[in-house]
C-alpha cells in the first residue's frame, strides 16, 4: 500500500498533467500549434520557426504561452509567443521557416 506522502505527490503530478493537457486543447481549438516548427514572434517583433512542445522545454524559460529565449533573426534573448498560422500571410511564413532556432524543445 502507497504512503500517504506517495499518494499526494502522485495526485498533484496528474493535477499538473491534466493541466497541461487541458491547456494544449485551448490552444489547438484557439488556431495554435505545437510541433517542430511552429511560428513565433519575440516582442521585437522578429518572426521565426522553433520546436513547441507543451511542458516541455530545455532551450527556454517556459512562462505558460510564452518563453524566454533566443530569437535567431534578431540574435538576442526575448520574450517569445506562439502565433496563429492562420494570422500570417504565405510571405511571412516562408519567412519564418527560412529562419529556425536550434531543434532542441
Amino acid at each position: 500500500m502507497a504512503s500517504p506522502k506517495r499518494k499526494r505527490g502522485l495526485a498533484v503530478t496528474a493535477v499538473i498533467v491534466a493541466g497541461y493537457v487541458a491547456g494544449t486543447i485551448v490552444a489547438v481549438k484557439q488556431g495554435y500549434s505545437f510541433g517542430r516548427s511552429v511560428p513565433v514572434r519575440c516582442r521585437q517583433g522578429h518572426l521565426f520557426t522553433t520546436t513547441w512542445i507543451p511542458g516541455a522545454s530545455l532551450k527556454a524559460l517556459r512562462l505558460g504561452l510564452w518563453r524566454v529565449q533566443w530569437c535567431p533573426v534578431g540574435r538576442h534573448f526575448d520574450l517569445v509567443r506562439l502565433v496563429k498560422e492562420a494570422d500570417l500571410s504565405p510571405a511571412e511564413l516562408e519567412f519564418a521557416a527560412e529562419h529556425h532556432d536550434i531543434p532542441v524543445p
